[in-house]
């Protein structure tokens, strides 16, 4: 999970959770504000007929059960019973009275003074009216439908709102935060893009001076002091190469001339030979490592426009001149824009070292001394595919094809120090091209040149 999306949901959560509690809190304290309400309403109405009941000589029971029905204060489905000291029923509101109530419920009330529970749908009201000659029961019971809407509403208030605002919440504080934390992407762009290519590229950073920027001049720093150590280090393998050739073509000079020289005995010249072929791949060694430490520098000239079947040819001639006994079957496919997509911006006398090398390789590698070599399109790009058979690499050595000094179980018996493929990918870097190994058939290498 990324980090947006993790400070996304933690958030959210933070404030679904929260406004979770809040709402049952309101709920809970408007439920108990409305049975205490309702309480207190009973409890009126049940010393207002007491009083009425008691005080007043000429109400009688049936007066007072008329005053009851036409008041104004009247509950919903209210029942009232009013009992004497002797747990005697004096009063009822209507003649069906359903409230439960027994002798243990007045004897709670004449300890209690009051009581308040619930009885199914109804809320019954228990209050002791003590009066100097008698004392008074009074239960009325009745149902808050009034105060139960309201709180029904409420809770659908409230439900539909956690709903609709969790909802809200969680869609402003994932854009919110992707707005916040889009610099970091752009960071996360820009690093990846860099390579040995472009070391000078860095991170432009504003003047908030958050913590993205801080890290983008510290990211700066670093790649400052990375740049400095990788030319410092491309200077001395350049400079190393360079001191090394010409020792190398003095010896060699020597070697082919005492080679040459007819007093050398054959046996000596059988050993020169020896020597002279050790040297040579030496140089070759050294000319490749002249090469890698070359391609970076090489960028300001990748502006003039070649075609890449011309550079192809020249590769190929030139690579018969050092193997003539190899023969190359080539194929170029007919499609629109073909001629469009050959032309390629680059260095001509790098791309043709990288084709090339990739040539060499199918020679080197080939049990029949033969290549396919194909020029197609895919799209917008070209593709020139080397198609030879002989053994191929196993996962795990495609895996490291392209890295320095690779040299698979199938070179054996082949000359080579595995620099090759490595120069042919920094050069496609360079020219923001790809190389792609695979294997479609038994016993067939196949690369694949893409360029864009």
């Amino acid at each position: 999970m990324t980090l947006k999306n993790r400070i996304s949901l933690l958030v959210s959560l933070l404030f679904t959770i929260l406004f979770g509690l809040a709402s049952t809190v309101i709920f809970v304290l408007y439920s108990n504000f409305r049975k205490e309400e309702f309480r207190e309403r009973l409890e009126i109405k049940a010393l207002s007929n007491i009083k009425l009941l008691v005080d007043v000589k000429e109400v009688d029971e049936q007066l007072l059960k008329m005053i009851d029905q036409n008041s104004i204060n009247k509950l919903y489905d209210e029942k009232t019973l009013v009992f004497d000291s002797n747990f005697k029923l004096i009063y009822s509101s209507i003649d069906d009275a359903k409230i439960k109530w027994s002798e243990e419920d007045l004897k709670y009330l004449k300890k209690n003074k009051t009581f308040f529970k619930q009885q199914g749908d109804y809320e019954v009201y228990g209050v002791f009216y003590d009066t100097k000659d008698k004392d008074f029961y009074a239960l009325i019971s009745a149902t808050d439908d009034y105060g139960k809407r309201k709180l029904l509403f409420l809770r659908y208030t409230l439900v539909v709102s956690y709903i609709f605002f969790t909802c809200i919440c969680w869609i402003l504080t994932s854009f919110m935060v992707r707005k916040a934390l889009n610099p970091l992407g752009l960071f996360h762009q820009k690093i990846k893009n860099i390579n040995e290519n472009n070391l000078d590229s860095r991170i432009v950073s504003k003047s908030k001076k958050d913590e993205i920027d801080l890290l983008a001049n510290e990211f700066n720093y670093m790649m400052d002091r990375i740049e400095i150590s990788y030319q410092k280090q491309k200077e001395f393998t350049a400079h190393a190469s360079h001191e090394l050739r010409t020792p190398l073509s003095r010896i060699t000079a020597q070697i082919e001339n005492t080679i040459a020289d007819p007093a050398t005995s054959i046996k000596g010249k059988t050993f020169l030979k020896a020597i002279l072929s050790d040297v040579n791949h030496l140089t070759e060694l050294i000319n490749s490592l002249l090469i890698l430490s070359k391609i970076d520098t090489n960028e300001a000239e990748n502006n003039e426009i070649h075609r890449m079947d011309e550079i192809l040819f020249s590769a190929m001639e030139n690579l018969k001149k050092s193997f003539p006994e190899f023969s190359i079957l080539f194929e170029i496919e007919e499609s629109d824009n073909l001629d469009t997509l050959l032309e390629v911006k680059g260095n001509k006398n790098l791309l043709e070292i990288a084709l090339i090398n990739v040539l060499k390789n199918a020679c080197l590698y080939s049990d029949n001394n033969q290549a396919e070599v194909k020029i197609s399109r895919n799209e917008n790009q070209l593709i020139i595919s080397i198609l030879n058979t002989g053994k191929t690499l196993s996962e795990k050595e495609q895996k490291n094809l392209f890295q320095p000094f690779m040299r698979g179980k199938n070179s054996k018996g082949t000359t080579g120090f595995g620099l090759g493929l490595r120069i042919v990918q920094r050069i496609l870097n360079l020219h923001k091209s790809t190389i792609t190994y695979s294997i479609p058939d038994i016993n067939s290498n196949l690369f694949q040149l893409f360029f864009h």
